[in-house]
């Protein structure tokens, strides 16, 4: 049986943010008997050990509660850290100007291409629109597969 992540979202983000934490978002990585479910949380402060602890505690008595994935995963509760996965479209609307890393569900060009490195310019409707190589990209959110903000140092 697949996991469906909205309804794991649907399930946990109420009760981060009763916590006074940002959902970013979450990953279920499938992996056979070693299945991960990782959730992103944030503070404007940050978020340390004690933070992902605490988090984890809660959050592991409702997925015991509730049991919405069959078989055996680990939970690991995450900063969104310096690569910031970006999960929502209100998300690439907050970081408009940054540098992103993104692969698509399916190509974008006439050459098959579905990874990409480029600048958040925009979002309109339900599309984001990126700059890459002085060239405009429009992408519809629902093709987005994965995306991070690239670190600046």
């Amino acid at each position: 049986m697949a996991v469906k992540t909205q309804e794991l979202e649907n399930l946990l983000e109420p009760v981060v943010t009763s916590m006074n934490y940002e959902f970013v978002g979450l990953e279920y990585l499938s992996q056979g008997r070693h299945s991960i479910l990782r959730v992103y949380i944030d503070t404007e402060q940050g978020v340390g050990v004690d933070d992902c602890a605490d988090v984890s505690r809660q959050l592991s008595a409702v997925l015991d509660v509730e049991d919405p994935i069959t078989g055996e995963y680990s939970l690991e509760i995450s900063s969104p850290g310096l690569n910031r996965p970006l999960f929502k479209l209100a998300q690439y609307a907050q970081f408009i100007g940054e540098d992103v890393k993104f692969k698509t569900i399916r190509p974008q060009l006439e050459n098959g291409q579905r990874k990409f490195k480029g600048t958040i310019k925009a979002v309109e409707n339900d599309n984001v629109i990126f700059e890459i190589e002085d060239q405009m990209l429009t992408v519809a959110f629902a093709d987005i597969d994965s995306a991070n903000i690239i670190a600046k140092f």
